[in-house]
């Protein structure tokens, strides 16, 4: 029997969020399965499938993994820039190292490429500063207020203790914060939730923060639907993929081999009347019958172009869908130019760009709750376009003769926020010490009198 709680109270947040964070793990699962090359076995008859169990686990060619992994890895935050007085980009990105969010932002940005979404969390620390830790999205959901999107309402953490066995969930409302546990949980149905008492805290109690302390990084959102996973449409093509290697790898095993066939031999009898094979056949062995009319030969080799062919297309499909360059999925690179590259890599660098600009309003939000304000440290990215140095070099020295500032061309190289800064401070040394020589030049030293009356006053 479900019971019924008022609409809003923490009750009712808590069974709502709980029931809306379970079906969306499971819906994404099947994502996560297929980034670990857990894939479904290729479809045969119940009664072949025993037998070829070994060759469907060999089948699965795991380019799902590929197609994440070429997006995600060309997202890396490379510091925090502020146009602002002060030293908001400096504490921005101090907080960022504090919190080991080079390795835990790649963290999340894999989950949210594999199942849409994942998160950063902001709560203070003791020390009065913040802790902020990537959450997965199986353990993490947040709902948006519905008369004002991208309001966040509330937001529920679930996990299980597997200390003690029990399942723990948080509640974070703007206000407050309450949690529970389910000392039993339950299979089969919604656990049955009690107050989890914290010693030294309120049940309850106030949200410091005021707001629900998370920042959703979202992998293509849309108006009126979540991120979505970068492999929904790639699913069915690896399936297809694996039951293509596995028609290939039954053919190798049954009929890749030339059969032989031999006519007009009398076939050798055992004393239980049984056939014997009347050759044994190898590379040092020569085929030979008494009976004059027999023949030899054999059946053709089967030929395995076909299913070579309709894998390749498969990947094509893939990459097409995906954006992905085909030469990182084909593993195959002839006589490319450097521009026939570049053209093959504007798809992903494209959807790059796009991906970003949603991943941007989750880190933004999230610096902002640890009050650092968005919009005088904004999110600096590597750039996700690879180019040979010379390329590069050339293309900043031509920018120079146009009068671009320096800054800006060390930006352009690659130069993170905090190695401009103190590229800019070894420059202003540099130019220093030149003007405290030229005036020592023109000038000359003082005489020992003229600085010992300067020194006496």
């Amino acid at each position: 029997m479900t019971t019924q709680h008022a609409v809003q109270s923490p009750e009712w947040w808590r069974d709502r969020l709980y029931v809306a964070l379970c079906k969306r793990t499971q819906d994404t699962s099947v994502f996560d399965s297929y980034y670990e090359c857990d894939h479904r076995l290729p479809h045969l008859h119940e009664k072949a499938r025993e037998p070829f169990k070994r060759l469907l686990r060999m089948s699965r060619a795991n380019y799902c993994e590929l197609v994440v992994d070429a997006f995600v890895g060309r997202l890396e935050v490379a510091g925090f820039q502020s146009d602002a007085e002060g030293d908001s980009d400096e504490k921005a990105w101090q907080l960022w190292q504090e919190n080991n969010l080079d390795g835990g932002s790649q963290l999340a940005f894999l989950e949210a490429a594999i199942r849409g979404n994942a998160y950063l969390m902001v709560e203070p620390d003791a020390r009065g500063g913040f802790r902020i830790t990537p959450e997965h999205p199986t353990q993490v959901i947040v709902v948006y207020r519905p008369d004002a999107p991208g309001v966040p309402a509330a937001a529920l953490k679930l996990w299980l203790d597997d200390w003690t066995g029990r399942m723990c969930c948080t509640l974070y409302l703007p206000s407050n914060i309450y949690k529970f546990d389910a000392p039993e949980p339950k299979t089969g149905g919604n656990p049955v939730w009690v107050r989890r008492e914290v010693k030294g805290e309120e049940w309850g109690g106030k949200n410091v923060l005021g707001e629900v302390p998370f920042g959703e990084l979202a992998n293509r959102p849309r108006m009126l639907k979540p991120g979505a996973s970068e492999l929904r449409s790639v699913v069915g093509i690896q399936d297809r993929i694996n039951k293509t290697i596995t028609d290939r790898m039954m053919t190798q095993e049954y009929a890749a081999f030339p059969q032989r066939w031999v006519t007009g031999m009398e076939i050798p009898v055992d004393e239980n009347g049984q056939d014997i094979e009347p050759f044994n056949i190898g590379q040092d062995k020569i085929l030979m019958a008494e009976e004059a009319g027999a023949k030899f030969g054999q059946f053709a080799a089967a030929d395995l172009t076909g299913y070579l062919k309709a894998k390749e297309a498969d990947v094509h499909d893939i990459a097409a869908i995906t954006s992905t360059p085909p030469h990182y999925l084909l593993g195959s690179m002839v006589n490319l130019s450097a521009e026939a590259l570049k053209a093959a890599e504007a798809g992903l660098i494209h959807k790059i760009y796009q991906r970003r600009r949603f991943l941007e309003e989750g880190l933004e939000r999230t610096m902002r709750l640890a009050g650092i304000a968005s919009s005088q440290a904004r999110i600096v990215w590597k750039s996700p376009e690879w180019r040979t140095e010379g390329e590069l070099v050339d293309a900043l020295v031509k920018m120079a003769t146009l009068g671009v500032p320096r800054e800006v061309l060390w930006e352009r190289w690659g130069a993170t926020p905090q190695e401009i800064e103190r590229w800019r401070q070894l420059s202003q040394d540099a130019l220093d010490r030149v003007i405290a020589g030229d005036v020592a030049a023109e000038y000359g030293p003082k005489p020992p009198a003229e600085a010992s009356l300067a020194e006496q006053g």
